[in-house]
């Protein structure tokens, strides 16, 4: 290792120094300050004879007496399934308390893109026991589904119910030993944020089978840009070579977006939208993209990015890109949380592209596809009814639009509003649907099957109808 001490310039987190031989992009870097203090760093840019480096921990001590080493490799991660059940910090150091791990191979965190032949397409139901995600906008194996949320809005709350009941019931029916784990990268949360995550990660036992990656809001920002790319190398190992199917789970998305804007600011480049640096579309898809299902082997990387949308604006460069670049998004609503309904998930803008392919008979049930198309069409056409009745009031509506009326109400309080303490498998997340479409007439029920409807519909919620009335 070559030791310089030809140290120019420190802006933010960047150090620039000079050197007299060719420096590798992404090169792991060493500085050793006057009183002996390491700090690690990476390379950001490297011109002739000037390179630009980030520090992870932040540059407040560094000055031009300080000594840089440059390693000669990249950022890797050390891996080992002895990771599971174990806390670590965003640049995947311990901190738990725990042994120290021996790792059985370390892994450049940058990822290798998966082959687009060699993808297996995503079609394997994962059952969260969230109705509005399982019964509405259903998630599969492979699949990259973020949650679009608000400030002040309980996405942790329900990125921690997923967590903990999230499983892939195909493979435990079958009895395959394929095993469910779950990747937790927390970016720029506040330290109450991460106590919750740890209280709730230990009183329900699910940081067993989880690794928790955390990066507190007072961690340098440059840290932040590493942490998704370590959560998602230790995800790859345990699909790829372990076979487990992994959730992978990163809050918040808009707080590494915000990291982006602060380098590129102290590297002066020159801003795109809103002052989102303009690589920023291609610096996410190289992390959501690393979802996906191989051909021959058995585990499988499932990704639910959350971000919170600045000013609940859906058009903000950060979830516009997302929704490029991903296959759907479930919608958190102010509206719903401030009426108390847990998990406050609007299902009308949410969505999930691969839906269609990971339900119905063999996988969920067979009424899956039929029942979802007509609670989705009948809650769209009660809030189109909401509007209505703001003007003309209740009394000037038919009995027909009374019922989809009712059933807006009753879809939101007894199917998507569930407590993010119940976990529902997906024939009771069904059965709630039939009960409540049952309160409709037969022919009201033009999206689903004859067959269907003889099979699951329930004259005595009609008839319980008939006698409220």
């Amino acid at each position: 290792m070559k030791e310089y001490k030809t140290i120019t310039e420190i802006s933010g987190p960047l150090v620039f120094a000079e050197v007299d031989q060719p420096i590798g992009y992404d090169e792991m870097v060493e500085i050793e300050t006057a009183d002996g203090e390491i700090r690690r760093g990476q390379v950001l840019e490297s011109e002739d004879g000037l390179v630009a480096i980030q520090v992870f921990e932040g540059t407040s001590g560094i000055d031009k007496n300080a000594f840089v080493r440059f390693q000669g490799e990249t950022l890797k991660m050390e891996l080992t399934e002895d990771l599971l059940g174990r806390v670590l910090s965003g640049s995947g150091e311990p901190i738990d308390g725990g042994p120290d791990i021996e790792y059985e191979k370390r892994e450049d965190i940058v990822g290798a893109a998966i082959n687009p032949y060699s993808r297996e397409y995503p079609e394997e139901f994962i059952q969260t026991g969230v109705s509005a995600i399982d019964g509405m906008n259903t998630l599969v194996r492979g699949q990259k589904l973020p949650i679009f949320s608000g400030s002040g809005l309980p996405h942790n709350e329900l990125a921690l119910q997923i967590a903990r009941q999230a499983s892939v019931p195909e493979e435990e029916e079958s009895g395959d030993d394929s095993e469910f784990a779950v990747i937790f990268g927390a970016m720029g949360i506040t330290a109450e944020e991460a106590n919750e995550f740890m209280d709730d990660f230990e009183r329900t036992g699910a940081l067993e089978r989880s690794v928790v990656f955390m990066n507190l809001a007072d961690d340098p920002a440059v840290e932040r840009t590493v942490t998704p790319r370590m959560a998602l190398t230790t995800a790859e190992y345990l699909a790829f070579e372990k076979d487990y199917h992994v959730l992978v789970i990163l809050t918040d998305m808009t707080n590494y977006c915000e990291a982006l804007r602060e380098i590129g600011a102290a590297r002066e480049e020159v801003p795109g939208r809103r002052g989102y640096p303009g690589y920023m579309y291609t610096d996410l898809a190289q992390l959501y993209e690393r979802a996906g299902r191989i051909q021959g082997r058995d585990g499988s990387v499932t990704q639910i990015p959350i971000l919170t949308m600045p000013g609940d604006d859906d058009t903000h460069p950060i979830p516009d890109l997302t929704g490029y670049i991903t296959e759907g998004q479930i919608y958190v609503d102010r509206d719903l949380n401030s009426q108390g309904v847990q998990p406050p998930v609007n299902v009308l803008p949410s969505l999930s592209r691969l839906m269609d392919d990971g339900i119905g008979e063999g996988l969920t049930r067979e009424d899956h596809a039929d029942v979802s198309d007509q609670m989705y069409a009948a809650y769209a056409e009660g809030e189109d009814l909401r509007d209505l009745v703001n003007i003309v009031g209740r009394e000037a509506l038919s009995d027909r639009d009374n019922k989809y009326l009712d059933f807006a109400d009753e879809f939101e309080s007894e199917f998507v509003d569930q407590g993010f303490n119940t976990n529902r498998d997906i024939g009771e997340t069904l059965d709630i649907g039939w009960d409540l479409l049952s309160k409709f007439p037969k022919e009201e029920l033009n999206r689903i099957d004859e067959d269907l409807i003889a099979d699951y519909y329930r004259e005595e919620a009609t008839e319980e109808e008939a006698t409220a009335d």
